[in-house]
């Protein structure tokens, strides 16, 4: 910390402090494909960038034609994915082998987690990729700017915005176990106003989430988004943005009288509603970009089992955020910059159990609120070098103060032919109110922490119009919270809360250790284009004292790759082909049940008819390959699908 600090006060004695704000309503639309904003929160050239970052652009979440946004991220170096089931089951997301609950996500500024869940992670299950225009997933320990939970990393989403006066869009999609897909949507802009509402509806039969079940547990999701900014002067505007879902999923539980994992009638229901209002202004003739924003998240799940005779509700929790946070961007001499910030957020869960034995149950309540300040800075030191350096400070009303840091570096030689970056920087992660307040609850947790680096290599051989990129990392993280199970009239004192046994408590008792090697290769020839990318991690138990000690991370396969491949023909017709194969991992920490390695293998091809009307179709699991990503639970085999989309 003392190195992190005294860099970083030696940068900003040459500047000063800030953040960025998103571009004006008026202004012609950016061509953001050349620029990356996750790493430092406002747009910049790769070659600046020290941090490890993979974009995924608009025209490759249309051609790849994924249904929801995690079947794009596990083409992506260093992501695995975990799904209890088919579409829209509960789906775990990993970044280098970090936790689930252990990753950032954000959309269109406002960051996403329930509050009310144990570990406080998002649910990538219920997000769809429907109206989403660029993704960017910045790997790495990155608590500096996006504070707590970026352990293994953030992925920041955003949506289609409107490039014309007056445009629109729909689509129509169905195919294999009864699915069927509807979208639309329709937007403007003018010199005083960017709008642009949108709506889908997916619904499917699914597959059995109990491997060899027999009933289908199928699933449907209604989104709803809509966002404006009004611009009320030259350098000033207002960011509305909203988004709504409704989900309902069936899925296998532990049905009487037998009450072993097997089919079951259960289903759950999840409601997120995110809202984001924000005031953009410039100040001394632009050179000062400010940011004032509120952000709200609202996360309702329930679940119920129609065999109940009383209730057939037996879960229900809402968690809820309320952020408030400002933002500064200063542009200094020398090709400066400093971004800086203050946030405060509030968050509050609510939580019960309802059953035959006790329909009505007190539900369980709590809140804490987290304040954090925090300063970045990023410039050229010499020709070609480019230095980051941030600092942050979090005050947590529980557990007390966090300071951490981050070091970066990019160096473009032979005139950005090669690119070496490399990276340093602490994360932390908050303990969840279900963690602190629930019957398991332990007010005397410690947060999460984590040190993370990486260096890397990217060269680009222009004559082969080819990317080439390699990258080691290495996170030791200490503090993990897991659950400690208590035996009866245990004499360990938090076994007991007002003389009262419970079944167990959270504690800091884990520590983990991971390495590894991202590889990714591109290449544009002409109408054929490669991506392809390699990831070795390596993510073992240090936990002191325990028996799991040097064992690999559950659900963390050490092989995993992909490969996407297209080629448009002198006809107008596109295809293209995806490969990901995830090699074998282990389903406890025990390491003593196996889940074998699985390839995956996509087709796909769109014919466009006329100016603004395109007709596409796949094959997904092609080889109708059989595979766990979790034990026990299903997921599916080949299926194909035909749609038409247009534009106007």
């Amino acid at each position: 910390m003392k190195t992190l600090a005294t860099a970083s006060a030696a940068i900003v004695s040459l500047t000063a402090l800030s953040l960025s704000a998103p571009a004006r309503a008026d202004d012609a639309p950016t061509d953001v494909g050349e620029l990356v904003v996750v790493a430092t929160r406002t747009p910049q050239p790769p070659e600046r960038i020290g941090q490890q970052v993979s974009v995924i652009g608009a025209e490759e979440i249309k051609a790849r034609q994924m249904v929801v946004v995690s079947d794009l991220l596990i083409q992506t170096p260093g992501v695995n994915v975990s799904r209890s089931g088919g579409v829209g089951a509960a789906t775990s997301l990993r970044i280098r082998g970090a936790e689930t609950d252990q990753t950032v996500v954000v959309i269109d500024g406002v960051k996403l987690n329930d509050p009310s869940g144990p570990g406080g992670g998002y649910n990538f299950g219920n997000l769809m990729a429907g109206d989403i225009a660029r993704i960017e997933v910045l790997r790495g320990a990155q608590s500096t700017l996006w504070g707590s939970q970026a352990i293994g990393g953030v992925v920041n989403i955003a949506t289609v915005e409107p490039t014309s006066a007056f445009e629109g869009s729909i689509s129509l999609e169905g195919g294999s176990m009864k699915t069927a897909y509807a979208r639309a949507g329709v937007g403007g802009r003018t010199d005083r106003l960017v709008w642009r509402l949108a709506a889908g509806d997916y619904v499917t039969d699914g597959v059995s989430a109990f491997r060899g079940g027999r009933e289908r547990d199928g699933y449907r999701n209604i989104g709803l988004s809509g966002t404006a900014k009004v611009v009320l002067t030259d350098s000033a505007f207002l960011d509305f943005r909203a988004v709504y879902s409704r989900a309902r999923n069936k899925f296998d539980g532990f049905p009487a009288p037998r009450f072993v994992y097997a089919d079951d009638p259960e289903y759950g229901t999840t409601e997120d509603l995110v809202g984001y209002a924000g005031l953009n202004f410039d100040l001394f003739g632009g050179k000062l970009k400010n940011r004032i924003a509120y952000g709200y998240t609202d996360t309702d799940r329930d679940n119920f089992d129609p065999t109940q005779a009383v209730t057939h509700k037996t879960f229900e929790a809402v968690g809820t955020n309320r952020r408030w946070e400002y933002q500064g961007v200063l542009a200094l001499p020398a090709d400066w910059q400093v971004t800086f910030g203050a946030e405060s957020e509030r968050s509050a869960m609510r939580a019960a159990a309802p059953s035959d034995f006790d329909p009505s149950p007190v539900p369980s309540r709590a809140h804490v609120r987290i304040d954090s300040l925090y300063v970045q800075a990023i410039g050229r030191v010499t020709p070609g070098l480019t230095l980051t350096a941030g600092l942050r400070h979090d005050s947590h009303d529980t557990f007390g103060d966090q300071d951490l840091g981050q070091l970066a570096a990019a160096w473009s030689l032979n005139d950005g032919a090669t690119i070496l970056r490399a990276s340093v920087g602490q994360g932390f992660k908050a303990p969840t109110l279900f963690q602190l307040y629930s019957e398991f609850g332990n007010t005397g947790l410690a947060p999460e922490e984590a040190v993370s680096w990486d260096a890397g290599i990217e060269h680009h051989l222009s004559a082969a119009g080819a990317v080439l990129s390699a990258t080691w990392f290495q996170r030791e993280t200490r503090n993990q919270i897991d659950f400690v199970s208590c035996a009866f009239n245990s004499p360990v004192p938090l076994c007991r809360v007002n003389g009262v046994g419970r079944f167990g408590f959270y504690d800091n008792i884990a520590r983990a250790r991971t390495h590894g090697v991202e590889v990714a290769a591109a290449a544009r020839l002409g109408e054929v284009a490669v991506d392809a990318n390699y990831t070795w991690t390596h993510a073992e138990n240090d936990s002191a004292g325990s028996p799991n000690r040097g064992r690999l991370l559950a659900l963390r396969p050490e092989h995993q790759a992909s490969v996407q491949a297209s080629y448009v023909w002198p006809v107008g017709l596109s295809t293209s082909a995806g490969v990901v194969y995830v090699g074998e991992s282990f389903d406890n920490a025990a390491n003593s049940g196996r889940l074998k390695a699985h390839t995956l293998v996509d087709l796909r091809a769109s014919w466009p008819v006329g100016e603004r009307i395109e007709v596409y179709g796949r094959v997904e699991n092609a080889l109708d390959e059989t595979y766990e990503t979790v034990r026990n639970n299903g997921a599916p085999g080949r299926g194909a699908y035909l749609g038409v989309r247009a534009s106007f």
